[in-house]
């Protein structure tokens, strides 16, 4: 096997190492555990970069751990998908990196720099398994991370919050268990390729099993993609994480929205019996519910923390949308806005880290006050995090929800993704005015004309902006190249369509 191949595994290796030695250097040499962390994170961009092109090809390759054969062994499948995933937690990672050190957030606990290696751990592990079991595992590795990185910086609200979190995913994990009990007793395989083959061999007395168990796992994926009405641990767990660390779970949604992607069309496609696209019925109306409370949310937030969070809920509901189509143009659209939805979550959670550090007492609240320090800046930078979340032209956003309309006009039940996706616009169009208006243009000095909470607010330096200007930088670039970004996602949606392709690159001969 030569070397291209075996970095497949340089995912899940680098962190794997990275985290334990930032562990035992951070105490007593900071600056090293720092280099530790940014090496490791700017070597996962690099590999996943190259994994990214090489996918270009159209080849699903797999990587064999210990020699051993699929299915009997653990196997690692990288494609087109798999290689989207790793670029966007690589960029994710390394922007959160970044604003936790230029912040010092990453100061208010020892352990910041080990979890964010294990976070990233899990993530790329849950992108390239091509098993369910080890599915379960990576997932279990990112949640355990997320919830040291959940209760970062302490205080009672986070201690809240994250007490709720490790509920929530505790029980979504016992759910996801018994479903591939479910599954293994039914097939004797937990690998996603051969399950789907498997399932299709299924007898009529096995049906309604096979379609309970589908329906559960579905549950699960949706649980972890916050879909209405599973969603109502995100709102109050994000907005009150630590900026950066709310940034990096921009992407935790989206790991159940790339499940639902990966499992449904391997395993319960079209010769699924009873089970065939088991979410199909479900998954567009409760998208259009999720994207319509979303967007409410951005609409009545009292802080830019709530309001970003509601934005990933709301752009969640508006990718799903487009997934529940399940055909090429749709998933390539889908994929398209998954990119975008996420780079612009993560901004808006820096940017409103940015305003708080520079409002004193108001920290980031949706009321009239002082903005101490590079106003006009922030100010801008809020308002384009704003056009690209909401989609105006010409950003990103704009592109992605037009995408997703051509793509959807032919499905059934167009019409009222059409009436969400530009009414839920409307509704974060007036929600991102509001905030800004008040924050930005209705300033109100207090009674004493001394700046609540202090001076400090207008000593911030401006490196804090260095994160949400990289985000934004990217999401520029991912409008510029729209035409390549759009056709990889369409070579990317029908590789994932074709099920028994994968099925022979995963399971060879055999």
């Amino acid at each position: 096997m030569n070397l291209s191949l075996h970095l497949v595994i340089a995912p899940i290796v680098i962190p794997a190492l990275a985290a334990p030695l930032a562990l035992l250097v951070m105490r007593s040499k900071r600056r090293l555990g720092l280099a530790i962390s940014f090496t490791a994170c700017f070597a996962l961009l690099a590999v996943a970069v190259w994994m990214l092109l090489l996918a270009g090809d159209g080849t699903v390759r797999t990587y064999e751990l210990g020699g051993w054969e699929a299915p009997f062994g653990i196997v690692l499948v990288f494609d087109r998908l798999a290689s989207i995933m790793l670029v966007l937690s690589a960029v994710l990672g390394l922007l959160a990196l970044l604003h936790a050190v230029v912040t010092r957030a990453d100061r208010a606990g020892w352990h910041f720099h080990p979890l964010l290696q294990f976070q990233l751990l899990g993530l790329n592990g849950a992108f390239l398994t091509g098993d369910l079991f080890n599915l379960f595992v990576f997932f279990e590795v990112l949640l355990i991370a997320s919830y040291g990185l959940m209760v970062h910086g302490q205080g009672p609200a986070r201690l809240k919050a994250g007490v709720q979190y490790v509920v929530v995913n505790i029980i979504g994990s016992s759910l996801f268990l018994i479903a591939l009990g479910l599954l293994y007793a039914l097939t004797g395989t937990l690998n996603m390729a051969q399950m789907g083959l498997r399932i299709a061999a299924l007898g009529p007395e096995d049906q309604g099993l096979l379609r309970a168990a589908a329906l559960l796992l579905v549950s699960v994926f949706a649980l972890k993609a916050a879909l209405v009405p599973l969603h109502l641990w995100l709102p109050r767990t994000y907005a009150v994480a630590t900026p950066a660390v709310a940034a990096l779970f921009a992407i935790m949604t989206k790991v159940g929205v790339y499940s639902l992607i990966r499992v449904v069309p391997q395993v319960f496609g079209d010769g699924a019996g009873s089970a065939a696209w088991a979410p199909a019925p479900y998954l567009l109306p409760a998208a259009i519910l999720t994207a319509m409370v979303g967007f409410a949310g951005v609409f009545v937030a009292r802080k830019l923390s709530e309001q970003a969070a509601y934005a990933i809920v709301g752009s969640t509901g508006t990718l799903l949308i487009a997934v529940a189509g399940w055909q090429v143009d749709t998933l390539g659209a889908g994929l398209y806005y998954l990119v975008h939805s996420t780079l612009a979550g993560a901004a808006l959670f820096l940017i409103a880290d940015v305003v708080a550090r520079r409002r004193g007492s108001y920290t980031d609240t949706i009321a009239s006050g002082p903005v101490f320090g590079q106003r006009q800046a922030v100010g801008l930078l809020f308002m384009v995090a704003a056009i690209a979340t909401v989609g105006l032209p010409p950003l990103s956003g704009f592109i992605g929800k037009l995408y997703i309309l051509g793509s959807v006009a032919d499905t059934p039940g167009w019409g009222w993704a059409w009436g969400a996706i530009l009414l839920t616009t409307l509704a974060g169009v007036i929600g991102f005015a509001r905030a800004g208006s008040t924050i930005f243009w209705k300033e109100a000095a207090p009674a004493d004309g001394a700046p609540p909470g202090g001076n400090h607010a207008a000593r911030v330096p401006g490196s804090d902006m260095a994160a949400p200007i990289a985000a934004l930088a990217l999401l520029v670039a991912l409008s510029i190249a729209a035409g390549p970004a759009t056709a990889y996602g369409e070579a990317a949606a029908m590789q994932i369509l074709d099920a028994p392709a994968t099925a022979r690159a995963v399971l060879g001969r055999g």
